[in-house]
C-alpha cells in the first residue's frame, strides 16, 4: 500500500458531509430561495475536483491499494478511520463524482430545497466512504448510512405510491444489512482468536483462517446486504417500486451510484475474506446471476412504464455485473468493474431523460406518449444513443463491459455464458420496442406540443454521451488502471483455493505476492517454475 501527504480520501468524504451540515443549519428565511441549491451544486463540483485530483495522482499499473489514511479511531474496539483506493474502486469513486452534480442540475426538487439539497450531499458522503473504507465497520456505517437520505428522498419527493415504496426499500436493506454486522463481528472475533489482536481492517481480516462450513456461513452473511442492495435475483422485489416511485434524482443515485454498493461489496469482500467459498459457491451465483439476466430482460418486455422499463433493465444489467464477478477470472472480474461504471452512465442518462420527458408531459406512461421525435428531435437522439449503449452496440460503452464478461464467463463456465446471450438479444427487443413506441408514428396534438432539451439539458447530458462514446471508443486508459487490482485480487483467490494461478499472471504473483508454501513462508517466485497442473499448497498471498 502506498500512502500520501494530502488527505484526497478523507477530503472525498468530508467535503459533502460539511456541505449537508451547512446546508441543514442555514435557514431558508435567511438567504434567497436559490441559496441552498447553488451551495449544494458548489459542493458536488468541489468534491468533483478532488475526485478527477484523485484520478490524476492515481499510478497506473499499481494493484495494491494507493493513498491509504489509516488512523486509530476506538482503539480498544479496534477500529480505525482506514481509507485507500486501487483500481476496483477508482472509477465508481469518480462516477459518483460526477453524477452527484449533474443529478443536481438535471433533477431539481420540486419543493423545500434546502432538506432536498441536504440529504443529497449526505448520500454523496455516505457512498464517497463506501467506496474507499478498508475498515469493516467503518464500511459498515457508511453503507448504512446511505439508507437514511435514501428513505427520505425516496419519501418526501416521490410519487403517489412513495411511503410505501420507501418502508419497502428501507425495511429489504436494512434487513439484509443486519446479517452483514454479524458476518463482520463473527470474522473479526475469529481473527483475534488467532492473533489475539482485534480488528476491522480488510488487509489483516484476509489472513484469517476459516473452516469451510465458517466460510460458507460468513459468505453467505455478507452477501445477504450485498445481494440486497444491488438488487441480484430473487432479492430485487423491492427496486422496481423504488425506482418507479422516486423522484428523478432519487432514482438515478439509487440505480447508477448506490445498485453499485452491493456488485463492489461482493468484490471487495467476499472474494477477499472467503475465496473459497466463493469458488464453492460460484455456480449458484452464476446461476442466479444468469436468471436475473432473462428474468429482467422479460419482465422489461412486459413494461407499460418507462420507469419500470429501466428498473427491469438494470436488474438484467446487475446480472451481468454479478456474472463476470463470479467467473473468478481476470477478463470476466474486469467486465463487471467496468460495467459497474458503464451502467450508471448509461442509466443515469436514461432516467434523467424519462424525468425530462415527465416535466413536459406529465406521464412515463409508453401508451400515452407518440411520435416525440418530431417536435423533440435532440431528445430523441440522446435517448437512442444511450438506448443503444445499454444494448451493447459496438462503438458505445456497454459493448466493451459485457464483451469482457462474456469471454470470461465462457471459457471458465461455458453454459452460463450461453444463456446469458439471450438476454442481450432480449434487451435489443424490449429497448427497441420502448423508443419505437414513444418516439415514433404520428404524434397526438399533445405531443406535437413537447419541447426539446433546452441548451441547459444538454449541457447537462452532454458529459454524459461523451463518456459513453469515450469508453466505448478508449476503453484502454480505464482498463489499465482496473486491471492490475483485478488481477491482484484473482491471483489470490487462485492461490488460497489452490487454483493453477494462469501463466499470464504468474510473473505479478513472483514480482508482487509473498506466499505461503505448506506453511512455510516463501517467495512466489517458486510458483514460476511449478507446472500448472502440478498440485500446490500455495494459500494466502500477504498482500
Amino acid at each position: 500500500m502506498t500512502a500520501v501527504t494530502f488527505p484526497y480520501l478523507t477530503s472525498l468524504v468530508l467535503v459533502p458531509a460539511v456541505g449537508a451540515a451547512v446546508v441543514a443549519i442555514v435557514p431558508k428565511k435567511a438567504v434567497a430561495t436559490w441559496f441552498h441549491e447553488a451551495l449544494g451544486i458548489v459542493v458536488t463540483v468541489v468534491t468533483l475536483a478532488v475526485a478527477a485530483a484523485v484520478l490524476v495522482v492515481f499510478k497506473s499499473g499499481v494493484g495494491s491499494y494507493q493513498m491509504v489514511s489509516d488512523h486509530n479511531w476506538a482503539t480498544g474496539l479496534g477500529i480505525h478511520w482506514s481509507l485507500g483506493i486501487d483500481g476496483i474502486s477508482l472509477f465508481l469513486v469518480v462516477l459518483t463524482a460526477v453524477l452527484f452534480p449533474l443529478t443536481m442540475l438535471g433533477a431539481r426538487a420540486r419543493r423545500d430545497t434546502r432538506s432536498f439539497v441536504a440529504w443529497v450531499l449526505l448520500l454523496e458522503s455516505a457512498c464517497m466512504g463506501s467506496f474507499v473504507s478498508l475498515d469493516l465497520i467503518l464500511f459498515f456505517l457508511f453503507f448504512e448510512l446511505t439508507l437514511v437520505p435514501s428513505y427520505f428522498l425516496i419519501g418526501g419527493w416521490g410519487f403517489a405510491r412513495r411511503g410505501y415504496a420507501a418502508i419497502k426499500f428501507f425495511v429489504y436493506t436494512f434487513a439484509g444489512s443486519a446479517f452483514l454486522l454479524v458476518g463482520i463481528v463473527a470474522i473479526a472475533f475469529i481473527h483475534q482468536s488467532q492473533t489475539g489482536v482485534l480488528t476491522f481492517e480488510l488487509p489483516a481480516l484476509m489472513h484469517t483462517h476459516l473452516s469451510g462450513t465458517e466460510g460458507v456461513l460468513l459468505f453467505c452473511a455478507f452477501t445477504a446486504a450485498f445481494a440486497v442492495k444491488a438488487p441480484i435475483f430473487p432479492f430485487h422485489t423491492w427496486s422496481p417500486d423504488a425506482y418507479s416511485e422516486a423522484p428523478t434524482a432519487g432514482a438515478i443515485l439509487l440505480v447508477a451510484i448506490m445498485a453499485k454498493l452491493g456488485t463492489y461489496g461482493i468484490i471487495r469482500f467476499d472474494l477477499n475474506l472467503f475465496p473459497q467459498a466463493s469458488r464453492t459457491l460460484a455456480p449458484i451465483l452464476l446461476t442466479l446471476a444468469t436468471i436475473g439476466i432473462v428474468y429482467g430482460a422479460l419482465v422489461a418486455c412486459a413494461q407499460r412504464d418507462l420507469k419500470r422499463l429501466l428498473a427491469y433493465s438494470s436488474l438484467a444489467q446487475i446480472g451481468f455485473i454479478a456474472l463476470g464477478t463470479f467467473a473468478l477470472n481476470s477478463q470476466g472480474l474486469s467486465g463487471g468493474v467496468l460495467q459497474m461504471v458503464n451502467h450508471g452512465l448509461v442509466i443515469a442518462t436514461l432516467f434523467i431523460l424519462v424525468g425530462w420527458i415527465y416535466e413536459r408531459r406529465r406521464t412515463w406512461q409508453i401508451g400515452s406518449l407518440k411520435g416525440l421525435q418530431s417536435p423533440a428531435p435532440v431528445l430523441a437522439g440522446v435517448f437512442t444513443l444511450a438506448m443503444m449503449a445499454s444494448i451493447g452496440v459496438p462503438g458505445l460503452n456497454g459493448f466493451v463491459g459485457e464483451f469482457l464478461i462474456l469471454i470470461g464467463t465462457f471459457v471458465a463456465h461455458r453454459w452460463w455464458a450461453v444463456v446469458a446471450t439471450a438476454g442481450v438479444v432480449i434487451a435489443a427487443v424490449y429497448l427497441l420496442w420502448g423508443y419505437q413506441q414513444v418516439f415514433h408514428g404520428e404524434p397526438t396534438e399533445e405531443d406535437a406540443a413537447t419541447a426539446d432539451l433546452t441548451i441547459n439539458q444538454r449541457l447537462i447530458v452532454a458529459p454524459l454521451i461523451v463518456l459513453i462514446v469515450l469508453l466505448g471508443v478508449f476503453p484502454k486508459p480505464v482498463l489499465d488502471r482496473i486491471t492490475p487490482s483485478v488481477n491482484r485480487l484473482v491471483i489470490h483467490v487462485d492461490q488460497v483455493t489452490n487454483t493453477p494461478v494462469p501463466a499470464d499472471l504468474r510473473p505479478a504473483v513472483a514480482a508482487k505476492a509473498p506466499c505461503s508454501l505448506n506453511g512455510v513462508h516463501v517467495s512466489c517466485s517458486v510458483l514460476a517454475s511449478v507446472s500448472p497442473g502440478a498440485p500446490t499448497a500455495l494459500k494466502g498471498a500477504s498482500k
